[in-house]
């Protein structure tokens, strides 16, 4: 799997796909379908095109998912900014990042302890099932971010290659675990994996919409045999199969144009 990875984003990065007009803006919008498109957004991804690009609505389409693309889509943008001043993981930081996720999407709930809003970036304040999963206690929450926190940022620096791509699905894998939010914790658990990638220069990571199950099944399985290395290998494939997609979109360009009449 190494040697295979590093081969193949040696090939990618020898494109200089950097140098493509909006390459890195269109890389964004297809991430950005990907990822609320698993959490069950209605819009193609020619509709999150015109409407990332145009300002343009899909008919019949609910006004919700359309906030809840261009949501996420500032957030990527906002973390791409805070990835080049380096800024290091924080729990504020991670509000932040809620807060974008969630600003036009979000909404307050009451419970016996007090409200919170998913729009302000609020911790949870109840505990959560989803499936067959219970996560931690709400009561446990800052203290499991404050050790995310810590644990990430002294690996961030000087990480290399592998150690960045691992590093990428750790850290998604434990948020998604905390899940500290009422809500968007998938889309940030993926925004965070991305800011580590944005972080250290390299490319970014593509979770597919079409491999949802297993992504689940890896998620679950990674908890159920309490091994990172599930999740890595999920995390590394789906790179995989990003860089070889790029690859192919940028050979057949090169085949060339043609006239026809």
């Amino acid at each position: 799997m190494l040697t295979d990875y590093s081969k193949i984003k040696q090939e990618y990065e020898s494109l200089n796909l950097q140098n493509v007009i909006d390459y890195e803006k269109f890389c964004m919008i297809s991430i950005v379908w990907h990822s609320t498109k698993i959490e069950g957004c209605s819009l193609t991804e020619t509709d999150t095109k015109v409407l990332l690009e145009n300002d343009i609505t899909a008919a019949g389409k609910p006004l919700k998912d359309h906030l809840m693309i261009k949501d996420h889509f500032a957030s990527f943008g906002f973390i791409k900014e805070q990835a080049k001043q380096k800024r290091k993981l924080s729990i504020d930081f991670i509000r932040e990042i809620g807060v974008m996720v969630m600003k036009n999407t979000g909404d307050n709930t009451n419970t016996v302890l007090g409200d919170f809003d998913t729009s302000r970036g609020d911790l949870r304040l109840v505990q959560v099932y989803v499936d067959k999963k219970y996560f931690p206690d709400y009561k446990k929450v800052p203290g499991l971010l404050e050790q995310l926190c810590t644990s990430v940022n002294e690996r961030l620096d000087g990480a290399k290659e592998l150690e960045v791509l691992n590093l990428s699905a750790d850290i998604h894998y434990n948020f998604v675990n905390i899940h500290p939010f009422g809500d968007g914790n998938g889309r940030t658990a993926r925004l965070l994996m991305n800011y580590v990638q944005l972080y250290h220069g390299e490319p970014l990571i593509k979770i597919f919409t079409e491999d949802r199950t297993a992504y689940i099944n890896a998620l679950n399985e990674t908890e159920e045999k309490e091994d990172l290395a599930v999740f890595r290998g999920f995390i590394k494939k789906q790179h995989i199969k990003f860089l070889k997609a790029e690859i192919e979109k940028f050979n057949k360009l090169e085949i060339g144009f043609g006239l026809m009449f």
